[in-house]
């Protein structure tokens, strides 16, 4: 039989940072094999009551947050939205 090495444990963040603060080497911890995330930003929306109420009825339909729903629904919005601009593009 095979004697097969074990994946180290994860370090946490924490363990990261106090390793960084004794100042040790941390490059090691770090691969660059991830994609960087923009930071999140809240926004405010108004909306009226009867929107909301739809909202809140796909929501339940699909078994997600309303937010989720928002957020699925503007991405395929502003998805169709270039699709459009780039075919009106190649027409011209």
């Amino acid at each position: 039989m095979k004697s097969r090495r074990r994946k180290p444990k994860p370090v946490s963040a924490e363990a990261i940072a106090r390793f960084a603060d004794r100042g040790k080497d941390i490059s090691r911890f770090f691969t660059n094999a991830g994609r960087m995330m923009e930071p999140v930003q809240r926004v405010n929306v108004d909306l009226a009551g009867p929107m909301l109420n739809q909202l809140d009825s796909v929501a339940q339909e699909l078994n997600i947050s309303r937010q989720a729903v928002i957020k699925t629904m503007l991405r395929q919005g502003l998805d169709r939205h270039y699709l459009a601009k780039s075919r009106a593009r190649k027409l011209a």
